[in-house]
Parts: structure tokens; sequence; C-alpha cells
């Protein structure tokens, strides 16, 4: 399988499992609540409806924190993991768990400190009833530096060591 082809397969699953965890962690909070309504699908994206009126401030804080601090401790095993995983005889599997690990650590941080100005809040609204919104906008903004950073440092030298070694692309 060539490169190209890798790398769309990567891509894909890196998306399909960022909604899969951070909407599942939203998910299960708002059944563990008694709060879920439905699942929303909308053109490419994923929404957990939930009943706000049944969730106080705190719940519905944690609600919209729960999808963050999933794709969170995703990107840290991920990274911790990355020789690991970079071991596997697969390609394919490899590049699908590159794509994976940038997604849950950028994704996040990247939309919660800069981009719910432009495109809504999204759970920013939420994580604005337990935090004013410009000190969760800035830790965010902390955390999208390191995790740029240890991308940088960690991820990236690790997996190309991996692809630079083994069989050329067919």
């Amino acid at each position: 399988m060539n490169k190209r082809i890798r790398q769309y397969i990567g891509l894909l699953s890196a998306v399909l499992m960022y909604y899969i965890i951070h909407e599942g962690a939203h998910l299960i909070y708002a059944l563990f609540v008694g709060a879920f309504r439905k699942i929303n699908f909308m053109g490419l994206g994923v929404q957990i409806g939930i009943y706000e009126e049944q969730m106080s401030n705190l719940q519905l804080g944690i609600f919209c924190l729960s999808g963050t601090a999933a794709t969170m401790v995703t990107a840290y095993v991920l990274t911790l993991t990355a020789s690991q995983i970079c071991k596997a005889d697969s390609k394919v599997f490899k590049a699908c768990l590159y794509y994976i690990t940038i997604a849950m650590l950028l994704i996040d941080p990247l939309y919660l400190s800069i981009l719910c100005v432009f495109f809504g809040g999204g759970d920013m609204n939420g994580i604005a009833l337990l935090f004013p919104e410009w000190a969760a906008r800035i830790f965010f903004g902390a955390m999208l530096v390191i995790h740029c950073l240890l991308f940088w440092r960690t991820v990236l030298p690790t997996y190309k060591r991996a692809f630079m070694t083994g069989e050329p692309d067919a």
C-alpha cells in the first residue's frame, strides 16, 4: 500500500476516533447524570444532545469538559506508548495511530484557546460555567503550546524513525 493511501486511512481514522472518544465521553457522562436526549448527526460532525434543564451548572460544565479530558488522556497514553506502537509491522496501523495522536493532542486545545471565538463556543460555553472564559482560554492555549512541543520533540521523531526503518513504500 502506498504512502498516500496510508495517509488518507490515517486521517479518516483520526477523525473517527476523535468523534468516538470526545463525543463518547460526553455521551457516557450524559447517561450517567440522566440527561441524555439524542445523538445529533450534523454534516460531517456528531453532537450529543442533552436535557440542559435537568443539569446543574456544575454538571453542565463537567459534561463540556469530559470530551476534552478524554481526548487529552488519550493523547498522553498514545504519546507515552508511541515507541511500543512503532514496533508494529503494519505501516497502516502506525499511520493511523500517528494521525490519531496528532488529533488528540491538538484539536481540543486549538479549538478551546483560539477557534471557539470564531466558530461558536461549543464546549467553552459549559466550561465557562466552571472557570472564567479568559482563564480557560489561557489554560488551553498553554496546553496547545505544550502539546505542540510534545508532538515536535517526541511524537514526530519517534514515528519518523519508525517509518524510515523498514521496507520502502510500494
